[in-house]
């Protein structure tokens, strides 16, 4: 399963590489919006820092063929192994075919629906990301929506993954990676989270204290053992 960051601030994505293993970066026009900076830079050093790993960029244009257009920019500037969101209404699952059949990688997004990711999945695409925390707000249940997705995959046999988005909190990730979907995109902030907890500090704390009880000088076992 795999774990992508959500982000455009180069310095969280270095930190969260630095700290977890995770396989690559998703953006958004919002994302790159919030960084103040010419997006195209932006992505050029996200791409020049996560090397080969996955890296999602969505298209703005809303007709098909502009989409095509605009897919094959991106991937010209940002190499192969770049994914390029496509939204999933009809313009977008024209396009995704299309692209497809030239080889280019397209994450299908703005899913709030299994027929959605049903159709892009016939369409081609390898991911379909769906919105758990947007479809919550809209009264119904993110979580039970890519499980169901999940099953759809799983009876037809689809070459899709589910690349799951908009999170609140680490316990709907955890329910996701739980059930054993393909891929969560989460926020750095949210990654950060997944660890965030006090007890753990308090039991190496404790740990400590009790191993210098020994020797109040030494304080790891390279003390002992160099």
């Amino acid at each position: 399963m795999k774990l992508i960051i959500d982000d455009g601030n180069i310095e969280n994505i270095k930190e969260i590489y630095e700290y977890f293993e995770v396989d690559g970066v998703t953006t958004n026009p919002s994302i790159l919006a919030k960084q103040g900076k010419n997006p195209k830079n932006v992505l050029k050093e996200i791409r020049e820092f996560i090397k080969d790993d996955e890296l999602h960029i969505q298209v703005l244009s809303n007709k098909a063929s502009d989409i095509e257009k605009e897919a094959r920019i991106i991937v010209k500037e940002f190499g192969e192994n770049t994914f390029i969101k496509i939204p999933s209404n009809k313009e977008g699952f024209k396009a995704m075919r299309n692209l497809v059949k030239e080889g280019i990688n397209v994450t299908a997004t703005a899913i709030y629906s299994p027929m959605q990711a049903f159709l892009a999945m016939k369409a081609g695409a390898k991911y379909v990301a769906p919105y758990v925390n947007r479809i919550d707000n809209l009264g119904y249940d993110g979580l039970y929506t890519v499980k169901k997705i999940q099953n759809i995959i799983d009876t037809n046999g689809f070459d899709t993954e589910i690349l799951a988005a908009s999170f609140k909190n680490s316990n709907q990730a955890l329910s996701l990676i739980e059930y054993g979907i393909g891929a969560l995109t989460c926020s750095a902030d949210v990654i950060r989270k997944f660890v965030d907890d006090r007890n753990v500090d308090k039991a190496v704390d404790d740990f400590a204290k009790d191993f210098e009880k020994l020797d109040n000088i030494k304080k790891t076992m390279i003390d002992y053992l160099s």
